[in-house]
């Protein structure tokens, strides 16, 4: 049996899709390598099928017509045969040494009958003309070297939340969960990874750079002008997020809070870009964004509303977006998520 099923979502990516490949096949044995391409009218499949020629048993190519990235994923999620599950976007990379001590780690908590179902690695920001890599870890939040529960968890800073990069789920969780990412949209990572935390029962958190998050190219997602071009994807995954659970029904209360406040932060995303797009349309947006929050469940806009992001957010005297946006900047620096 494999121990991580590695899905590789792919579109137009023959100019940098080896690396990722690379770096998933110093693993060996233990990788499933799922090259999913989501309909590429360039050489892509044919690298997966080379791929999979050279390294039957590890590597599968699997083509489909295009659906998006969240497609790709369950695509992917569809075929794996794999324990753990991991997605790497074509364009990222893992660090081979650090993947090397993931599997050992996970082999051994296998073989002692207590694998966790999530388990959570560091990532790092790989920034197009940074020296400096910007490193996302959670040693102040999740316990080390030791299986946890969300009861053992702490605080959670701004930017230290967990995020597709981070997290390995196991293969079972996501399918018994109902995992559902939609077709054509950007920004599902999100759900990828927030609808499955009430499965979650327990966790394993290793101190190691395993995932490097690429960020330069002009048509990645997460680019200002694309984030402001696409906010209506963005706004359709904050709402089914907000439409995923109950929150008033989860009893582990730590868990309770990191997911609202998860929700603050794709709300504040949303405003952002509302913001900074400007138009009458664009603020209309984000007043029907609060108000469909307010309508839908009371107590959580209430809850929302009482963080200081969830108060800047709403803000619509120039004054207000002005603070909000010089405020974005900062966090953009400090972050650097695009």
């Amino acid at each position: 049996m494999k121990v991580i099923s590695a899905v590789v979502p792919c579109y137009n990516s023959e100019a940098y899709m080896e690396r990722a490949i690379g770096t998933l096949l110093s693993g060996g044995e233990d990788m499933e390598i799922i090259v999913v391409d989501d309909g590429s009218t360039d050489g892509t499949l044919d690298i997966a099928k080379r791929y999979e020629a050279k390294y039957p048993g590890i590597v599968r190519a699997v083509h489909k017509e295009n659906g998006g990235h969240g497609d790709a994923v369950m695509t992917g999620l569809a075929h794996a045969e794999g324990l753990y599950f991991k997605v790497v976007d074509s364009d990222d990379w893992l660090q081979e040494k650090a993947l090397e001590e993931v599997l050992k780690k996970l082999r051994e908590l296998l073989k002692q009958g207590t694998a966790p179902d999530m388990f959570v690695a560091n990532y790092v920001y790989e920034k197009v003309g940074e020296q400096k890599k910007k490193v996302i870890q959670y040693r102040s939040a999740l316990p080390q070297q030791k299986i946890f529960t969300w009861a053992d968890t702490g605080h959670f800073h701004q930017g230290q939340y967990i995020l597709m990069h981070s997290v390995i789920y196991r293969t079972s969780l996501l399918r018994e969960c109902g995992l559902s990412l939609p077709k054509h949209t950007f920004y599902v990572d999100n759900i990828f990874v927030y609808q499955p935390l009430p499965s979650v029962k327990t966790m394993y958190y290793m101190d190691i750079n395993l995932y490097r998050y690429f960020i330069g190219r002009e048509d990645q997602s997460v680019t200002e002008e694309n984030m402001i071009k696409r906010i209506d994807q963005q706004l359709r995954v904050t709402k089914l997020m907000i439409e995923a659970h109950d929150l008033w029904k989860i009893k582990e209360k730590r868990l309770q809070s990191y997911m609202i406040k998860y929700l603050g932060i794709m709300m504040t995303i949303s405003s952002i870009y509302l913001l900074k797009g400007g138009t009458e349309e664009d603020l209309e947006k984000k007043q029907e964004l609060w108000e469909y929050l307010k309508a839908y469940d009371k107590k959580l806009y209430r809850k929302i509303s009482m963080t200081i992001l969830g108060s800047s957010s709403k803000a619509d005297s120039k004054a207000g977006q002005g603070i909000f946006k010089a405020g974005y900047k900062i966090a953009r620096k400090i972050f650097k998520f695009n």
